[in-house]
């Protein structure tokens, strides 16, 4: 049986082949109307697998292919809707407490930033083992002479696409990617399990009606 469609219905699948992934408040701004008023149209068209959702993403078309949308997906999604909790060391602090950090809060990389948050460098587990094997006294070695200093680190700005993020990680060759707001404050860090975690909720179409961004 055909599915008869309205006329706002028929438009509203036609914004989402060409522009989707799509969010509910861009397809409301396209066509002037609140979230309220299309939410209607939106659930008709989900319902009948015309349209699909996804958190952080918005509505699609499942009829364009899977790596395309995959990747379309994943230029919709900013860094600083899925980024995690920063590990960091306040500048001045010796190595001996970068170790201490590392091993309390399970990490293998240490953001070393100023009083403002701001980020001066890098410290990975790898750096201090490199240090270690020499046998110096950790406790009188500032972290700043064992760090990755701010021109030579790869960072992310919180407005980055996940797409631009995992690029980046991928050229680094680094385990995770500070986030940094404005180019200057360490926010949180970025890595290969965010993304991950990422298509796994993709893949389950994990999504509450309603409440598609």
């Amino acid at each position: 049986m055909a599915i008869r469609l309205s006329k706002r219905q028929r438009e509203i699948l036609k914004l989402v082949k060409e522009k989707g992934p799509i969010t509910g408040d861009e397809i409301g701004e396209h066509f002037r109307l609140t979230r309220a008023t299309l939410r209607p149209d939106l659930a008709v068209l989900t319902m009948t697998g015309l349209l699909e959702a996804r958190p952080r993403v918005g509505y699609y078309y499942p009829g364009a292919k899977t790596g395309s949308l995959v990747a379309q997906m994943l230029e919709t999604i900013k860094v600083r809707d899925v980024k995690a909790l920063p590990v960091v060391i306040q500048q001045g602090n010796s190595a001996y407490e970068a170790v201490v950090t590392l091993f309390l809060e399970d990490s293998s990389t240490l953001f070393v930033v100023d009083g403002k948050g701001h980020l001066q460098g890098v410290l990975t587990s790898k750096d201090l083992l490199k240090v270690a094997l020499g046998k110096p006294d950790l406790r009188a070695m500032p972290v700043e002479m064992v760090m990755t200093r701010l021109p030579q680190v790869i960072w992310v700005d919180e407005a980055d696409s996940v797409a631009t993020a995992l690029e980046k990680l991928k050229e680094s060759q680094v385990s995770c990617l500070p986030v940094l707001k404005d180019g200057k404050r360490a926010t949180g860090r970025f890595d290969l399990s965010i993304v991950l975690k990422l298509l796994d909720e993709m893949a389950q179409g994990y999504f509450e009606e309603g409440e598609i961004l």
